[in-house]
C-alpha cells in the first residue's frame, strides 16, 4: 500500500508554483521522501527518531496547508497522507526466535 501510494506521489513530480513557503514544502517533501524511503528499504520500520521527525513534518504542512495554491494542493495533501500512513504502520514483530536481542533458548 505505501509502495503503490509512494509510486504515484513519485509519478507526479513537483508542483510548480510560487510561495513564499515553497522552501518549507521543499524541506517537508524531502524529508517525508527520505522516511518513506528508509521505510521501504528498513526490515525495522521507521525508528523513533524519524517518527518523531515525521509527526513534525506532518505538523509544519498541515498548517500550510490552507496557504497553498489549490492547483498544486492535491500534491501536499497526497504527501500529508503518505507520511500519516508511514505513522500508522506497524513495526514488523520481532524474530520469534529472539528475546530481548537474546536467542531463546529451546529445552
Amino acid at each position: 500500500m505505501i509502495v503503490t501510494a509512494w509510486e504515484h506521489h513519485c509519478a507526479d513530480g513537483w508542483p510548480q508554483f510560487s510561495s513564499p513557503h515553497q522552501g518549507p514544502l521543499m524541506t517537508i517533501d524531502t524529508v517525508i521522501g527520505g522516511c518513506v524511503v528508509f521505510y521501504l528499504d528498513s526490515p525495522d520500520g521507521l525508528d523513533d527518531q524519524r517518527r518523531a521527525i515525521l509527526k513534525d513534518c506532518l505538523h509544519d504542512l498541515e498548517d500550510l496547508t490552507d496557504e497553498i495554491d489549490l492547483e498544486c494542493r492535491p500534491y501536499f495533501l497526497r504527501l500529508g497522507r503518505l507520511g500519516s500512513m508511514l505513522l500508522d504502520t506497524k513495526p514488523p514483530l520481532a524474530c520469534p526466535t529472539e528475546s530481548a536481542g537474546r536467542p531463546l533458548s529451546i529445552e
